[in-house]
């Protein structure tokens, strides 16, 4: 015998004193350590139904350590199983294993779960098991976050079919689900979580997640009292809103506009700092994925809010007006909308060069990245206009902006220097730009330096700066040949080359 299968008898010879349950802990604790020793796939052809329900059948004695060593072994062997395999014979053991007071053996027993729902042919066994299924379900109301997860995500696979979609939501599951919804709180919003999962994948499966009444309940708790519940349920509905037919079901059932009275009726509301910033950043995200224009059009309290926001004392505000304005100004058509409020925007982008210098780190990384995603202009749109007016909103953020972003850049603080080099990489296929660093003194061999860069993400960032020039139509005639080619000498040896040192060779060092 090679020593392969030397070992997979031995193996099998402790699964059989297991079987009969002779295998004291020491035995136990000698198969661990073999079934770790043997490949999987060495035991399939030996392993037997008996193996296996001896082994789960070991887990329901009140022995830690012996459970440990169970749950170790079977870990090792069902994955050299077949999920089928697995399913049709093991439904009774994993159904008392997604009930075990051990959490170790739940996240055994859920884990072998998402394997069946990974595999089309087993997951449609899991649908006639609705034991089963309501065991995953309750599973979402543990205590273990770990288990609470796997089972969300193997109900989300299971409803990837029509099959699972009726298992789920036609059938007495239904109130399964809403009877683990009354757990608490947490386990609440675990399930909405799961329903805004399934309404994504299609227009379908929305519909039966509508019709389970589950996405009034939710809609339902942005109206609530409960300021704390409403700050959590927008950021669901918010991912409602990223697919084209979940934005249609919300513009439909007015859900759209509930919001926008909610955000003019926080006026009012001393607790609406709570749940503002999620109900602005909605719009933010609506506006990007539908068009700036006319959701800015239509609800012009989102607009008035966002400058109200950012103008404010209160850096938690600041912030998501910050990161709202940076969303609203990724495309074209959103930096027009902020363009036509001219001189109020003008002035905002001051305060956010402000901020960008003085504020807590925190807010500075934010203000950054807006400024980032506000100033940058693919190739194929830049036209006169646009770069007119990226232009002035680089010279409206500070006296002298090239200079407060590379003051910002040469701090030794890694986010920082890579937040400030990425605004430099926005705005480096802009001919405007590339003449303020060419004319402004050190800047060229400030990039070319690698010295600079201490440490990989800042290496990184500085790389994407190189590239961006490089690839620009108008970089070699702004910035001449020679540091063109040094440039394009940068970009060829890569982000972390190091220039060798030449050494004088040592005698006998050979």
């Amino acid at each position: 015998l090679s020593g392969g299968a030397k070992m997979a008898e031995a193996v099998v010879e402790l699964l059989e004193r297991a079987a009969r349950r002779e295998a004291p802990l020491e035995e136990l604790r000698a198969l661990r350590l073999a079934v770790q020793a043997v490949p999987p796939a060495a035991l399939r052809a030996r392993l037997s139904d008996d193996h296996l329900g001896a082994l789960f059948a070991l887990l329901s004695v009140n022995d830690r350590e012996q459970v440990s060593a169970c749950v170790s072994i079977l870990e090792r062997l069902l994955q050299a199983l077949d999920p089928v395999y697995v399913i049709q014979n093991l439904r009774e053991e994993l159904q008392k294993g997604l009930f075990h007071p051990d959490d170790s053996v739940k996240i055994l027993t859920i884990s072998q779960v998402g394997r069946i729902v990974e595999n089309s042919d087993a997951v449609t066994e899991i649908l006639n098991s609705s034991e089963l299924l309501r065991q995953i379900i309750n599973c979402i109301g543990g205590e273990k976050i770990a288990v609470a997860k796997e089972a969300i995500k193997s109900l989300s696979r299971i409803a990837q079919t029509q099959d699972g979609l009726e298992a789920l939501f036609v059938s007495s599951l239904l109130s399964d689900l809403k009877n683990v919804m009354a757990t608490n709180d947490i386990v609440r919003y675990r399930v909405y979580e799961l329903i805004v999962e399934i309404s994504s994948v299609s227009a379908d499966s929305l519909n039966y997640c509508a019709n389970s009444g589950l996405i009034s309940e939710l809609i339902g708790e942005l109206t609530g009292d409960d300021v704390l519940v409403r700050a959590t349920c927008i950021e669901m509905v918010t991912s409602l809103a990223h697919t084209p037919h979940g934005r249609q079901y919300l513009a439909q059932q007015g859900i759209i506009d509930k919001i926008s009275n909610i955000i003019v009726g926080a006026e009012s509301d001393p607790f609406s700092g709570f749940y503002l910033p999620g109900f602005v950043k909605f719009f933010g995200n609506l506006a990007v994925v539908d068009s700036p224009q006319q959701i800015c059009e239509r609800y012009p309290v989102f607009m008035e809010k966002v400058f109200e926001m950012a103008e404010s004392h209160d850096p938690t505000m600041i912030g998501v007006a910050v990161d709202t304005l940076g969303i609203l100004g990724s495309n074209v058509e959103g930096k027009q909308v902020l363009q036509k409020t001219r001189s109020r925007f003008q002035n905002l982008l001051n305060r956010i060069g402000h901020q960008a210098k003085n504020a807590p780190t925190e807010l500075r990384l934010r203000c950054l990245d807006a400024i980032s995603s506000l100033l940058y202009l693919p190739p194929e749109q830049q036209t006169e206009d646009l770069l007119r007016m990226t232009e002035s909103w680089f010279t409206s953020l500070s006296s002298q902006p090239l200079e407060l972003f590379r003051s910002i850049s040469t701090q030794p603080f890694p986010d920082l220097h890579c937040g400030a080099l990425r605004v430099f990489t926005a705005i480096a296929n802009q001919p405007w730009a590339q003449k303020l660093m060419f004319d402004s003194p050190g800047f060229v061999e400030y990039i070319v330096d690698r010295s600079v860069e201490p440490d990989k993400a800042s290496k990184d960032a500085k790389y994407e700066l190189v590239k961006a020039l490089v690839n620009s139509k108008t970089i070699a005639e702004i910035f001449g040949n020679q540091y063109y080619l040094r440039l394009r000498a940068y970009l060829r040896e890569g982000p972390y080359y190091v220039k060798a040192v030449s050494t004088t060779a040592v005698e006998g060092a050979e």
